[in-house]
């Protein structure tokens, strides 16, 4: 992959009138610097169906500036920034590097990007400067003229032309940016609509291309008079009162969907989070699809909730190991010195380094793995054309409500064998208590994920229920992440015996591991009445 960064920027219409205010004593700023211009060229490359712009992508080949070359713009997590990846301009002009394509498999799926654009840019650039002479940040005056090509030899190209400026951090902190923004904003520069240039100029094409957003849920109201649940009497006649169930929980398959794919991206670029993130999504798009089966045909999507299921096992070997074994070094190093015997904190960092690379490759082949772009497919397919079931032109709050009430009903039965299992002999059950209470944690995040689709609609119910399963989560958590740490703690002591190591802290690590699952356990017990209130309340919202 080529060189990147991460680009933190803010964008503002520029009238032909504009004049950039003094920013000197702003947020640090101490000088200003005399204006240099810049004249750049830049030609962008997408798919026909511009599949990188509609996912906040550009690809552009630039000459001219201090950094001419290739570039890819990935979106990040982060509100205001994204992910550079640079390559070298090279001698083919119109052969797309595999530097800058790689990170990006997962949209482009088999399809050649070619030159969908170009923009020529006389760009003058200001540093702002701290005492010592540092570069805070650089203001660019642009002044663009953009060329959308036209996407068959029957229609004409579109010439747009404009004036902005763009505000790029460069040792600066985001404090810096939110102060000049607000200089700038005063002086009646306002924040630009446009979320790149690439974007005003395919406006046009992206219209056409792009699917319709799903209308998004009305906040919850208070509903005085209800005739049947989720309408509200006018006039002697039940009208609906908020958006369909179809409308609730496609615009949340869309939005994790979008999230699975800035995860994928994420794993492909070296984004320590990108694993987790990625099957975080899967775990949400699986709890969605299974929570509301009466809004979506589950003959057409359960098929995707396995191969989501296949994906995060891929994926989980590269993320489980990792946490285990970050936190097992964090246990060892607040051990007095005479409890840690051998060379115990160098095997951990060595096994983690091997095992973190294990799992970056694993994680690589599976996102390269034909079963995976069909998914991607699938998933687009299911947003195309959705296959709604019987609920899905009902009132959202009732089904809602009803997936939910679901969802708790599936979590209470697994506490309740959990308790059942504890109740006859702890000791003789304790591993099918611990089943119990994994399945417990897996149902409570389906619960919560239900509940973040709902909250919107049902309100502070559902956000209250959502608080409630992230508690739920964590101490059922820590107790699972106990059972990863006390595998490793055996795999580290045999191995650690093959060495002729002592393995007394091995030994003192795994009991350590066993106190802590014990107390998740005693944490979630104490929770355990107020998640069933919770349930109930959010269900009768």
């Amino acid at each position: 992959m080529g060189s990147g960064k991460l680009e933190v920027e803010r964008k503002f219409e520029a009238g032909p009138d504009v004049v950039l205010p003094d920013l000197a004593g702003i947020g640090g700023i101490v000088t200003v610097g005399d204006a240099v211009t810049h004249e750049l060229d830049a030609t962008y490359y997408d798919t026909p169906d511009l599949r990188l712009a509609r996912a906040r992508i550009t690809l552009r080949r630039r000459t001219g500036g201090t950094d001419a070359g290739w570039h890819l713009k990935l979106p990040t997590a982060v509100a205001g920034s994204r992910r550079e990846v640079h390559a070298p301009l090279g001698t083919r002009r119109t052969v797309v590097p595999r530097a800058v394509t790689e990170p990006v498999t997962a949209v482009l799926r088999g399809v050649k990007p070619e030159p969908v654009a170009t923009l020529q840019t006389t760009r003058l650039v200001t540093d702002l400067l701290d005492a010592e002479g540092r570069v805070l940040a650089e203001v660019a005056a642009d002044t663009v003229t953009g060329t959308a090509m036209a996407p068959d030899p029957g229609s004409p190209a579109e010439v747009t032309t404009w004036r902005e400026l763009e505000v790029e951090l460069v040792d600066g902190d985001p404090a810096l940016l939110d102060a000049v923004s607000a200089v700038l904003t005063k002086a009646g520069i306002r924040p630009s609509d446009s979320p790149s240039k690439l974007s005003r100029v395919l406006a046009g094409r992206l219209a056409a291309v792009a699917p319709a957003p799903a209308a998004p849920p009305a906040p919850p109201a208070p509903q005085p008079a209800k005739g049947k649940k989720g309408r509200k009497r006018k006039g002697g006649k039940a009208v609906d009162t908020g958006p369909t169930a179809a409308e609730v929980v496609l615009g949340a398959l869309r939005t994790q969907v979008e999230a699975l794919q800035v995860a994928d991206i994420g794993v492909r670029t070296g984004d320590p989070e990108g694993v987790h993130d990625l099957r975080v999504a899967c775990r949400r798009l699986r709890s969605i699809l299974a929570a509301f089966r009466p809004v979506l045909d589950r003959t057409a999507t359960d098929p995707v909730r396995d191969e989501l299921q296949w994906i995060g096992g891929q994926l989980s070997g590269a993320r489980d190991g990792e946490v285990a074994l970050e936190h097992l070094k964090s246990v060892v190093a607040a051990q007095s010195v005479e409890l840690v015997r051998g060379p115990v904190a160098a095997r951990l960092q060595q096994t983690e380094v091997a095992d973190v690379e294990r799992g970056r490759r694993a994680a690589i082949r599976a996102l390269s793995d034909r079963r995976h772009m069909a998914l991607l497919d699938s998933l687009d397919a299911l947003l195309a054309d959705p296959p709604l079931a019987e609920a899905a032109g009902e009132p959202a709050r009732t089904v809602l409500g009803d997936a939910i009430k679901r969802a708790g009903k599936r979590l209470t039965a697994h506490i309740d064998e959990a308790r059942e299992r504890e109740a006859v002999d702890p000791g003789a059950h304790e591993d099918e208590t611990e089943h119990a209470l994994h399945e417990a944690r897996k149902a409570a995040k389906r619960v919560r994920y239900t509940a973040e689709v709902a909250a919107r609609v049902l309100g502070a119910p559902a956000e209250a229920l959502v608080t409630c399963m992230k508690q739920v989560q964590d101490v059922l958590g820590e107790a699972q992440d106990t059972v990863v740490t006390r595998q490793w703690c055996l795999r580290l002591a045999t191995a650690a015996v093959g060495a002729g190591e002592d393995t007394f802290t091995y030994g003192r690590l795994h009991g350590l591991e066993e106190a802590r699952a014990e107390h998740a356990d005693q944490a979630f017990w104490a929770l355990e009445p107020t998640l069933r209130d919770a349930v109930r309340a959010a269900a009768r919202a």
